[in-house]
């Protein structure tokens, strides 16, 4: 008989120490709130916790003494995976949105582009505008520099320019990253407008 070991993967885990299998002799202790009890002697932290039916769980082992905190260890392992969700949520990747426009665009679509790439740096987006020429209209680069300027003109209010227009073969490139700032400047306006 083979026996298989697959590999597992493994998750960033943090581990605990709890109850008897930390052997530190001073701990600083908290109660399950967070407020400080005090620096106690290990036997005094096991005991105060056995009293009140809880663990004892080490929550810095590095510090000088250790800390730990006398709560029920899975309702202290809820509290932290639901600390780790929140930061999950509070932390947006920004991602970079591409804006394709043509160096002879009419006005009514340049205003549905810059409408959409309105909608990018509200998101808190970043936003790559790039004017692609097609055959000979590479000879008139200064069309496609026009509709670059008006489009990052019409944008400067919510974006920064993060890099200018360049050229990368037929293409020419900029990118625009949101300032939140001037995005709710322009909140607090609108609102006080409503008033």
């Amino acid at each position: 008989m083979i026996r298989r070991f697959s590999k597992r993967r493994q998750d960033n885990r943090k581990f605990y120490r709890i109850n008897d299998r930390i052997f530190a002799s001073q701990l600083r202790v908290l109660d399950a709130e967070g407020k400080q009890i005090g620096v106690l002697t290990r036997f005094e932290a096991l005991r105060k916790a056995r009293e009140l039916g809880v663990d004892l769980v080490e929550v810095a082992a590095l510090a000088n003494p250790p800390v730990v905190r006398i709560i029920d260890f899975k309702k202290f392992l809820y509290q932290e995976s639901k600390k780790k969700n929140e930061e999950k949520k509070r932390s947006k990747v920004s991602e970079t949105k591409e804006i394709r426009l043509g160096p002879f665009m009419n006005d009514h679509d340049l205003e549905t582009m810059i409408r959409r790439g309105t909608g990018f740096l509200e998101d808190n987006n970043k936003v790559r505008l790039i004017v692609k020429f097609m055959g000979r209209q590479i000879a008139h680069p200064e069309f496609g520099k026009e509709i670059m300027q008006k489009v990052v003109s019409a944008l400067s209010n919510l974006s920064k320019l993060e890099r200018y227009p360049h050229f990368e073969g037929k293409q020419l490139i900029a990118i625009l990253s949101p300032e939140r700032k001037k995005y709710e400047e322009k909140n607090k306006e609108l609102d006080r407008k409503k008033i």
